[in-house]
């Protein structure tokens, strides 16, 4: 449905031609007069492929973030009020994530949405919640464009106050690899390649940039087709350019047919990518010789956080049938985030959700500062998250095991 403008309303209105009702409040964007009694349901957002090849990473999201609810509801954090988490597909297809962004904005009782996954889905779901002022966090995205804009490499400018993410970005992710690669894997030579979306594309070029800086070589660059199954001509290629390592910037569906085709074809070298390759779906497919492969994670091992020791008992306690995967520790967080928002906006009103609560929610997440699950959670002052750590795995006896953990010193 198309949201009348301002002036159409407001002209309506004084006419006498317009009735407001409870449900007007979808097209401002606000919680709607119903919530000025205080108390009732607040419901989260969630948006990930739950579907799918990226379904693993997606599922983890969901039941992570309904997890922090869940524990919400049980503390009584918000006096009065129940949260509930609403999930919705996007399949990792940005006009998917675009029209779940829409029905989010159209459903008065949501306060907060949790996620996506995919940079180039957040790309397409950022204008929509701005303008109807409804908080979205992503514990995933990484393409530094979404919170310091296009020309972010030369002057960073904030696109949508609306938009914030717990993960860090590419703009650190992609020179921590390429500083592992050279410094510690001794490294000198790469073929790069990437599947031509905006995570991986991205990814790619800022660990190009860096390995160059530091003294590698390129020797090779390929663009692949996503939704490609056969890398037979790419792997020759490898082969024959001499590279000493693959770095491969986008997600585990093609990586680890990527990585098993290479090593066919008689390169037998590591392959390396980010966050988006670190999934134990990777090994499966890119069978036994995925050994000696790394990739590079945001935060810490949740495993390995004091911080997370009651995040993993919790959700192994609560049954879930997915794993967390990468991003579990990240999802509870931003769902704890926007719960924390709800929290300051309901006890700066008196103890009730005021009539611009999504406007309100919005605002209190830019001052959001706790210790979460994967350590301390705020936001800068670009809505991106202050926690800039990054661990390098290395994939070791059909499992990925953490063998760097550090920022970027660039």
């Amino acid at each position: 449905m198309r949201q009348r403008s301002l002036i159409a309303i407001t002209a309506a209105l004084a006419a006498g031609a317009l009735t407001l009702t409870a449900c007007g409040s979808r097209d401002s964007g606000d919680k709607g007069s119903d919530s000025d009694n205080g108390g009732g349901t607040v419901v989260i957002g969630v948006d990930a492929p739950l579907t799918g090849d990226l379904s693993a990473m997606g599922l983890g999201i969901k039941n992570s973030a309904d997890l922090a609810v869940r524990n919400a509801n049980k503390q009584k954090l918000v006096k009065g009020v129940t949260f509930k988490i609403e999930s919705l597909d996007d399949q990792a297809q940005p006009s998917a994530g675009q029209q779940n962004a829409s029905k989010f904005v159209s459903e008065q009782d949501v306060l907060g949405v949790v996620g996506p996954l995919n940079s180039s889905v957040a790309e397409s779901m950022q204008k929509v919640f701005d303008d109807a002022k409804l908080v979205q966090v992503s514990p995933a995205n990484t393409g530094p464009a979404l919170t310091q804009g296009p020309d972010w490499q030369n002057k960073k400018v904030r696109p949508y106050k609306a938009y914030f993410r717990t993960a860090t970005t590419d703009a650190i992710q992609g020179p921590f690899a390429a500083q592992y690669v050279f410094n510690t894997a001794k490294k000198k030579k790469v073929f790069v390649i990437d599947d031509k979306k905006t995570y991986g594309s991205g990814l790619a070029a800022t660990f190009t940039s860096e390995f160059k800086k530091l003294g590698g070589k390129v020797v090779g660059t390929e663009h692949i087709n996503p939704d490609a199954k056969d890398f037979s001509a790419v792997a020759t290629k490898v082969k024959n350019s001499g590279a000493e390592v693959v770095y491969y910037g986008g997600e585990y569906p093609q990586a680890g047919p990527l990585s098993k085709q290479i090593k066919a074809a008689g390169a037998k070298i590591p392959l390396v990518g980010g966050d988006g390759i670190k999934d134990d779906t990777f090994m499966k497919l890119a069978g036994s010789e995925a050994t000696g492969d790394l990739a590079t994670s945001v935060g810490a091992p949740v495993e390995d956080l004091p911080s997370a020791k009651q995040f993993v008992a919790d959700y192994k306690a609560a049954g879930y049938k997915e794993e967390y995967s990468a991003y579990g520790g990240y999802a509870y967080d931003s769902a704890w985030a926007i719960i924390e928002a709800v929290k300051k906006v309901v006890d700066a009103n008196g103890g009730k959700l005021p009539s611009d609560a999504r406007t309100k929610v919005t605002e209190a997440m830019q001052g959001v500062a706790f210790d979460g699950v994967t350590g301390k959670v705020s936001f800068d002052e670009y809505g991106d998250a202050t926690n800039k750590q990054l661990t390098v795995y290395a994939v070791k006896n059909g499992a990925w095991v953490p063998v760097k953990s550090g920022t970027y010193t660039g």
